[in-house]
């Protein structure tokens, strides 16, 4: 089962984020859990500097963007 980070405080970019990398999943049929981390300092601490951010099991795929689910689907199935 892989673990999809969502680095963010929640905000709309976020929540889209979130939104766009659990559709990439089902679409791909990814065993998946859905992990939103809003904590600043764990963030920071992960080497995110803007959000939102999309990690796999605690490796940054993307940052400071919101990604489409199309675009996810490519950097998933590189990485299943």
């Amino acid at each position: 089962m892989k673990t999809l980070q969502i680095l963010g405080t929640g905000c709309k970019k976020c929540l889209l984020l979130a939104e766009h990398a659990e559709t990439a999943a089902k679409e791909l049929g990814i065993d998946y859990q859905l992990e939103k981390i809003t904590d600043i300092g764990k963030i920071t601490e992960m080497g995110v500097m803007m959000t939102p951010a999309l990690a796999i099991d605690d490796v940054i795929l993307l940052s400071g963007k919101t990604s489409s689910s199309e675009e996810i689907k490519k950097i998933l199935s590189n990485i299943k």
